[in-house]
């Protein structure tokens, strides 16, 4: 529904700029990088891109970018839509409900079945402002270091004999994310997005061990840079509740540890694969509450330079 309520508002606005603010749309073509255009209607500026990101195309330059500061906000850019729409609904819907509670002056039963109303869709709206929050995150410095890509708890870990992108034995640990924790994802380790694969599948619960293997999922798969060149893969997989996965990467892009790259919304897992070494040490435990970007899951013993 708000997917279809931002297309809508979309073709609105960029009727209206090309309407009324055309040397606006003058002044982004004339900064705009890349040579096609990857969406289905016209790209006017950065937010036509929103879904659109990961294939290539069109792009500005940080600088370029008038939005770029919704970057810096304490909510997650990609679910600001979410943000405002749900919690204009909950926080509305619940002084209306309280206005009216006060107007007509009801007592007895009904005016505490209307507070607990009230107070059910101030909690509503309470979990979707904590939902799509956006933590600033301390990132741990250091060589070799494998940082968690989601927040959530620490729920599996297997050792897998022969990887196929890993290229040997592996190391595979799974992160369950309940709605109450931060949904953002980020980079385990500074590497170069190699490919991007969609699966699609189920929507079990993601409590489920199999959930793992049949939901529907995007899987990154990323180097490391020299002199190490580890193969490291991380899994967005939906849930029951969560069925949206956004991911910006595109092949080709360079990010250091930490960088966020997209986020699951409302409810999931994450999934991350990484080369099972002599003296690797896995520093986190099932059960363990990790934090993306700053809670450590491993450290390889090998001095590497770039990280």
């Amino acid at each position: 529904m708000i997917i279809n309520l931002e297309m809508f508002w979309g073709r609105w606005r960029r009727f209206w700029l090309k309407t009324f603010r055309r040397g606006y749309v003058q002044k982004m073509e004339s900064t705009r990088k890349g040579d096609f255009n990857p969406c289905p209607h016209e790209v006017l500026d950065p937010r036509d891109l929103k879904y659109y990101e990961n294939q290539g195309g069109y792009y500005w330059d940080e600088q370029d970018d008038p939005f770029a500061y919704r970057n810096r906000l304490p909510f997650a850019r990609e679910g600001l839509a979410e943000l405002i729409v749900l919690s204009t609904l909950f926080f509305g819907g619940m002084a209306l409900l309280a206005g009216l509670i006060l107007a007509t002056k009801i007592s007895g039963v009904a005016a505490i079945i209307g507070w607990l109303l009230v107070f059910t869709l101030f909690l509503f709206g309470l979990e979707i402002v904590w939902f799509f929050r956006n933590p600033r995150r301390m990132i741990p410095e250091g060589a070799g270091v494998i940082v968690s890509p989601a927040d959530g708890t620490f729920d599996t870990i297997d050792e897998i004999e022969h990887h196929e992108y890993i290229g040997g034995p592996a190391i595979e640990i799974g992160i369950f994310l309940s709605i109450f924790n931060v949904h953002i994802n980020r980079m385990p380790a500074a590497g170069k997005i190699i490919k991007l694969t969609y699966r699609p599948g189920k929507c079990l619960n993601a409590l489920r061990p199999e959930s793992t293997r049949e939901n529907e999922r995007l899987e990154i798969y990323l180097q490391t840079p020299e002199p190490t060149l580890r193969p490291i893969l991380v899994q967005q997989i939906t849930g029951a509740i969560a069925r949206r996965i956004v991911c910006r990467l595109k092949p080709g892009d360079e990010l250091s540890k930490g960088d966020q790259f997209g986020m699951i919304k409302l409810g999931s897992r994450t999934v991350i694969v990484f080369p099972k070494e002599e003296g690797l040490e896995i520093l986190a435990k099932p059960g363990d509450k990790l934090k993306a970007g700053s809670s450590i899951l491993a450290k390889y013993a090998s001095s590497d330079k770039a990280d």
